[in-house]
């Protein structure tokens, strides 16, 4: 008959953990001797008067330590890890036409998405994803006989964002940039549609395009923004709300066009609209 000498895992774990605590107590205890030992320490005659008197130049004017890697820099509100330069963004708002470009496109609303990095509290760089939605005038919709009509633009860009007080909690902040531009110019006329939900089904109307030209071009923008910062022990937080106004430029050319065989309309050079955002900024 043989007997099994194998420990169960659980209790030699247990065996572990014990001898883990009972290590980190000694080392502890050691720990606290050597430091009891160095502050009950007579001072030498130097350090007695040094002490006696005024602190040393090296002493009053070292400078603070500064943060370790992924800390908060307590006074100064800013992150020094890699991954807290990360900045990220996402804003909704309205766009009003400029004069130059009334005639041609009206109001209407947009959504922007931007992601990119930090360098230092003063200055980031993002790439941005906007969408803009507007209205076209009667003057260009009427000569296409439809009845209805919309223009779509659609941007990946660069803009760097300079804040003026980036350690207060009311920021002004200077912004801009350029990149790729895709508009689309669509005709629409009301169509019958049938919509059903859970319970029974009914006759509505909706808007179907029928005609529509586009063009893809590059585009800049300018701004100035209001950032308000939320929350976070000695000014930490990077979590802002915003509101700003830009100035765009699409730099579309100038079309008189039959979009998709409807009689001939014309819009202008150039799409210049204000685009007016609010959001949050991190």
């Amino acid at each position: 008959m043989s007997t099994s000498n194998s420990t169960p895992l659980w209790r030699r774990l247990a065996i572990l953990a014990a001898a883990f605590i009972i290590a980190a107590g000694v080392a502890r205890a050691q720990s606290a001797h050597l430091t009891d030992t160095n502050e009950n320490a007579v001072p030498t005659a130097t350090e007695s008067s040094s002490s006696a008197g005024l602190p040393d130049a090296a002493t009053a004017n070292a400078e603070p330590a500064a943060p370790a890697a992924g800390q908060s820099d307590r006074y100064g509100g800013y992150n020094h890890s890699h991954w807290s330069h990360l900045t990220f963004e996402a804003g909704a708002g309205f766009n009003a036409p400029t004069p130059e470009s009334s005639s041609y496109i009206t109001w209407g609303g947009n959504f922007t998405l931007g992601a990119g990095y930090r360098f230092d509290p003063h200055f980031s760089l993002l790439t941005e994803y906007q969408f803009i939605a507007s209205k076209l005038p009667a003057s260009v919709i009427a000569p296409t006989g439809a009845d209805g009509g919309h223009a779509h633009i659609w941007s990946f860009t660069l803009a760097p964002v300079i804040d003026l007080a980036p350690k207060h909690t009311h920021d002004l902040y200077i912004t801009g940039g350029g990149g790729f531009y895709r508009k689309v110019t669509s005709f629409t006329n009301p169509v019958l549609a049938e919509y059903c939900d859970y319970y029974y089904c009914y006759i509505g109307t909706t808007n179907e395009v029928v005609g529509h030209f586009s063009s893809n071009q590059g585009g800049w923008n300018i701004g100035l923004g209001y950032s308000y910062r939320m929350g976070g022990n000695y000014s930490d937080s990077t979590m802002k709300l915003f509101a700003e106004a830009r100035y765009l430029d699409v730099l579309t050319p100038a079309v008189t066009t039959s979009p998709n065989g409807l009689p001939e309309t014309s819009v202008g050079a150039n799409t210049r609209i204000i685009p007016v955002t609010l959001g949050v900024r991190w």
